[in-house]
């Protein structure tokens, strides 16, 4: 007789479909086996497949049905998990859209940008705010970017030299896009100081983000040109979209706040990458633990 549950709190997001096939993917940089049988019993599973290219390592649990208990048991015991269609293959993936801050890079740029003035806590609690909806982004952008006048543009220089690293995984997960010939699109609200070099480095297909105002070597506190806020990201993926998808091609959108909503309703596949609340809630999956390299065990 199956023992009976303990409540758990349904922490993970992940859209669960009842009319269509679909596979249990569990995945977790580190998983003990007794937290595999664990999760096999509760999902009455007849076995457990390794998939995806081990990095982090994944999970397949055969003819389970969907069932949003499983989802926060994997999540209570320090897994990603979700209920993957049968038909999401690797191989369809026509564009890979990305945001940038807190995303494919582990830092938000503006805030260490502040952090040369001395006036970070004060932009990241602005940063923060927008990023929760809170604020609107647009207006949010114009405030923190206002604080940042006169500072000369070797700060930048150094916030990219000294503090911008990569998300955990990010080059493998972009590796792995590449060596099915997926398209990558790097579409931020930061800022094209960072975006053009980190499209440059990481050999990214397409970058959009805002131009900061330089005069005499000094920021303005201004934006150059049009402003890129969540309407602006969504539509330039709708525009990618339209160009490379084709009929049956699969579009992924990864992001984080709340700027990235109307970029997720584009594509055809949602990541909330350690995400905020309300952004995970609109994604078609969630990766809380795992690194970027995730994203690609959830087309195994």
């Amino acid at each position: 007789m199956r023992p009976p549950r303990r409540p758990l709190r349904v922490s993970s997001p992940l859209k669960i479909s009842a009319t269509t096939a679909s596979r249990f993917i569990v995945q977790a940089p580190v998983v003990v086996p007794a937290t595999l049988a664990l999760l096999a019993a509760q999902a009455r599973a007849g076995a457990i497949v390794p998939v995806g290219a081990g990095t982090p390592p994944a999970w397949h649990f055969p003819e389970v049905d969907p069932d949003p208990a499983l989802l926060a048991a994997a999540v209570e015991h320090g897994c990603d998990a979700a209920f993957v269609p049968a038909t999401q293959r690797l191989a369809d993936v026509r564009l890979v859209a990305m945001d940038m801050d807190s995303t494919l890079i582990s830092i938000e740029c503006i805030d260490e940008i502040a952090d040369m003035r001395g006036i970070k806590a004060e932009v990241a609690a602005i940063t923060a705010s927008a990023m929760r909806g809170e604020i609107e982004f647009a207006e949010s952008l114009r405030r923190r970017v206002a604080l940042l006048a006169d500072l000369p543009l070797s700060a930048l220089e150094r916030v990219y030299d000294e503090r911008l690293r990569l998300s955990p995984g990010a080059q493998s997960m972009l590796s792995g896009f590449a060596a099915i010939g997926a398209r990558t699109a790097l579409l931020s609200g930061g800022f094209t100081f960072f975006t053009e070099r980190l499209k440059a480095r990481l050999k990214l297909d397409y970058a959009t983000a805002n131009t900061l105002e330089v005069v005499a070597g000094k920021l303005t506190g201004r934006i150059s040109g049009a402003l890129i806020d969540a309407d602006a990201k969504a539509a330039a993926l709708r525009k990618l979209k339209h160009e490379l998808a084709g009929k049956s091609g699969l579009v992924v959108a990864i992001g984080d706040g709340a700027n990235d909503l109307p970029m997720f309703a584009e594509a055809d596949v949602s990541v909330a990458y350690r995400a905020k609340p309300v952004v995970r809630a609109k994604a078609t999956y969630a990766i809380d633990h795992c690194g970027l390299d995730g994203v690609l065990n959830l087309f195994c």
